[in-house]
């Protein structure tokens, strides 16, 4: 179960990049990618695992990807500051 003020956010930024045109999904794209790809490192190192890159599975799935490493940010108990990084990573999809 996904705390109230993380969901909420996860909510907002999937419908924002929904929002989004192509052209500017596209150029916010890596961002997001490096988004998950920290968010994977963090649960890496919180579990005793090595580090492994993220598949670049592209515009169509990268919140997905988001929502997946929020997931096991929480299962990992690194749930600091979760909501307030997705929001502003919502707030960088201008």
């Amino acid at each position: 179960m996904l705390p109230d003020p993380v969901r909420v956010e996860l909510e907002r930024l999937d419908g924002r990049w929904r929002q989004l045109p192509l052209d500017q999904a596209l150029r916010a794209l890596p961002g997001l990618q490096a988004f998950v790809q920290h968010l994977a490192d963090e649960v890496a190192a919180a579990s005793g695992m090595p580090s492994a890159p993220v598949p670049d599975l592209g515009p169509a799935v990268v919140v997905d990807q988001v929502r997946v490493m929020v997931f096991d940010m929480l299962r990992a108990g690194r749930p600091e500051g979760l909501a307030d990084r997705l929001a502003a990573l919502r707030r960088q999809l201008s």
